[in-house]
């Protein structure tokens, strides 16, 4: 079983091992009740935290999120509705992930760029940190611009990126890094599989979490060593 708190404690432990300077912080949704973390990651002093690159990791954390890490998909049908052996959510592999967020800045400091070369410098940086991505399934490139002297100028080169972490898998650790092809060729167990049900009923994703987190925090350094470098480009 996995809870908010050990998700938040498995990141921030895979970042401060992997030297990455962290600012948690934590929030309660009282409307929706669901319990939400944020926390600005960078390498370097924080005193000169503004001048480097950082990421912002985001994610929502709800009692789905607890029924699935403890059950698997039958807390989908428990929560959802009463238990039917032959409810779909029993046997897919289309379980609600945790979501991350992973919003990064790095500021322009000021310098003066063309349209030509800010368009260069965000489609390399998107296929960088693409390929230096080993869990992000989206990344978007952007820039921020201010107005200064009636003009618009860019002011921090961001990047959006989206991961998507199975808190509950048929198949374990293996599942989450398994063939595209063997989810497409047979997207439904069969319930009268022993061998799976057996797998189903013990999802333990506190197993595999934190190596999990380890993985996405070496992309964040990655991604932040492609900030830099594209800055450092421009700049040379």
């Amino acid at each position: 079983m996995l809870t908010y708190e050990d998700t938040t404690e498995n990141f921030l432990k895979a970042a401060h091992s992997l030297g990455l300077v962290t600012h948690p912080e934590y929030w309660l949704n009282v409307r929706t009740l669901e319990r939400e973390f944020a926390c600005t990651c960078h390498t370097g002093l924080c005193e000169d935290a503004e001048l480097q690159s950082s990421c912002t990791v985001a994610f929502t954390w709800g009692a789905l999120d607890t029924a699935l890490s403890l059950e698997g998909p039958a807390g989908v049908c428990e929560f959802f509705h009463e238990s039917d052996e032959d409810c779909p959510h029993l046997h897919t592999y289309a379980v609600p992930p945790l979501v991350l967020d992973l919003s990064y800045s790095q500021a322009l400091k000021g310098m003066i760029i063309s349209e030509e070369t800010l368009l260069m410098l965000t489609q390399a940086l998107r296929l960088y940190a693409s390929e230096h991505s080993s869990r992000t399934i989206e990344t978007q490139p952007g820039v921020n611009m201010m107005l200064q002297d009636n003009r618009l100028r860019p002011e921090t080169l961001t990047l959006q990126q989206r991961v998507e972490i199975p808190i509950w898998h048929p198949l374990g650790m293996h599942g989450l890094h398994d063939d595209p092809q063997m989810h497409s060729s047979r997207h439904y167990h069969d319930p009268q599989d022993s061998e799976y049900e057996a797998i189903a009923a013990h999802p333990r994703p506190e197993v595999w979490l934190p190596q999990i987190m380890v993985e996405v925090c070496q992309d964040i350094l990655h991604v932040i060593a492609a900030l830099d470098a594209t800055l450092s480009y421009h700049s040379s």
